[in-house]
């Protein structure tokens, strides 16, 4: 890549310049996140219960615009503002706030993510965080990387690659979920309560959030359930180019799932089989 694009290795011209454009488009993202965060901002509730932000919005907004106007004629999916096709092999996916409830009552646990896909295929994932003042981006050749950020400036030279744990017992195994009545609920991992007995600990650390644990290595295991695509796209995109691996509560690979189940790689059959329980047999 050129000086310009974080004068790390690996990515051909174009994942490259798409790379730059989400690195830009989450700075942008950013900002306008950060101007409304623990401020009074309009709020409306959507059909399926969840709630909207004027800040998930503008955030859609902005980095539609950024698209359309570089890549006219790449397909577009976001949460707020639905999907525009393209027959060009070209996608980007887009959570303009993922953990807007959390992003609503103050809790800095919420991101942008962003992901590029070519003929189907992840080739670009960031996932931007700037209350935590953190950001996780990967591209195809190129492996994952973090980076600090402040104030919606960050030194590129600073960013570091990240890989998953190599933890492979489960009594070494630090588990994280996002939500446990949801994954319980879902009845595709009747072992799961079962499985926090017997794992070092767990905790509940949702959203984003858990897949990026996993990805640096904090964490070996997340559990989740009831995932659209933009949830999904750019922490996987991070995550399995970390060296991670992703499929729903039973072994598959089709995404989005009711239910996710993230590993550090080593783990993760193990985990499928607890999951399961002894009620449910092989897959």
């Amino acid at each position: 890549m050129s000086v310009g694009l974080l004068q790390l290795p690996g990515s051909d011209s174009e994942v490259g310049a798409a790379l730059e454009l989400a690195l830009a488009a989450c700075d942008e993202a950013d900002a306008i996140s950060m101007a409304s965060f623990r401020r009074a901002i309009r709020v409306e509730a959507k059909a399926d219960r969840s709630f909207v932000t004027a800040a998930d919005e503008a955030v859609e907004q902005a980095i539609r615009g950024r698209i359309e106007r570089r890549f006219p004629d790449h397909g577009l999916v976001g949460e707020e503002y639905g999907e525009q096709p393209s027959g060009q092999g070209r996608r980007w996916i887009i959570d303009p706030i993922d953990g807007t409830h959390n992003y609503m009552r103050g809790v800095p646990l919420f991101a942008t993510l962003l992901a590029f896909e070519m003929d189907g295929q992840a080739a670009v994932g960031v996932v931007s965080a700037p209350a935590l003042q953190r950001r996780w981006f990967a591209w195809r050749g190129g492996g994952a990387w973090a980076v600090a950020t402040a104030a919606g400036q960050w030194e590129r030279s600073s960013a570091a690659p990240i890989s998953v744990s190599d933890v492979a017992s489960l009594e070494a195994t630090s588990l994280v979920y996002s939500s446990l009545p949801s994954v319980v609920d879902s009845g595709l991992a009747p072992g799961f309560g079962d499985l926090l007995g017997r794992v070092w600990r767990d905790r509940g650390l949702g959203d984003f959030y858990g897949y990026m644990l996993v990805a640096e290595g904090a964490a070996d295991v997340m559990v989740e359930a009831e995932l659209k695509i933009w949830d999904l796209a750019a922490p996987r995109a991070v995550l399995e180019m970390a060296g991670g691996r992703l499929t729903d509560l039973r072994g598959g690979a089709d995404m989005p799932a009711l239910g996710v189940l993230a590993s550090n790689g080593r783990l993760h059959e193990t985990i499928l089989a607890e999951l399961r329980g002894p009620t449910m047999g092989p897959a």
